[in-house]
């Protein structure tokens, strides 16, 4: 069988949107875009849910600055490991790797943008305070913590991947933008 040899990665709730924190997920399953990866003959290397894997699926919504502390930096950095090493076996090997899609606005996974407030941690049933916190959670342009975490990996390992950013509150325009950065 003949490979292309092409390969996107992609954050993890991409194609398994049951990760994301309960009430944040707009679309059921995986994004059917994924689809029109597949048919045009591209791999698709998922990268591991950091917020899943440490905190598990009945988590409340985070922060950046809840994530930004050396525990999690320290097993992000233990979860990407294994895939720093996949990526440089397939570019050494003639394979290319097209691109890697970010979540915007994620804590975690944002390229461009990331979930933050200075005031988000605390205990809820005694908040005397919650409308201002609330009121004080907002995307910033800054990366998230996993991001960053694999930004870095991938410079210190000189491999050189696009990041392409999937942003879900301007979805079709977002994933049009991906696809035609594909070449799709």
């Amino acid at each position: 069988m003949k490979r292309d040899k092409n390969i996107v990665v992609v954050c993890h709730c991409i194609l398994n949107c049951n990760s994301k924190v309960e009430g944040l997920s707009e679309y059921r399953g995986a994004l059917d875009f994924t689809k029109k990866l597949i048919d045009n003959g591209i791999g698709i290397v998922q990268l591991p849910c950091p917020e899943m894997m440490i905190y598990g699926i009945k988590r409340w919504g985070h922060t950046k600055e809840q994530f930004d502390n050396p525990f999690y930096k320290t097993q992000c950095k233990n979860m990407l490991e294994p895939y720093i090493m996949q990526f440089d076996n397939y570019i050494k090997n003639g394979y290319n790797i097209k691109g890697l899609i970010s979540i915007e606005g994620s804590p975690s996974c944002g390229y461009k943008k990331t979930c933050s407030s200075s005031l988000w941690s605390g205990e809820l049933s005694n908040c005397t305070n919650l409308d201002e916190k609330l009121s004080d959670v907002k995307c910033i342009d800054e990366m998230g913590v996993f991001m960053k975490q694999l930004v870095s990996m991938l410079e210190s390992n000189n491999l050189n991947i696009p990041i392409l950013c999937l942003d879900e509150s301007t979805l079709q325009e977002s994933i049009n933008d991906i696809l035609n950065n594909l070449n799709i």
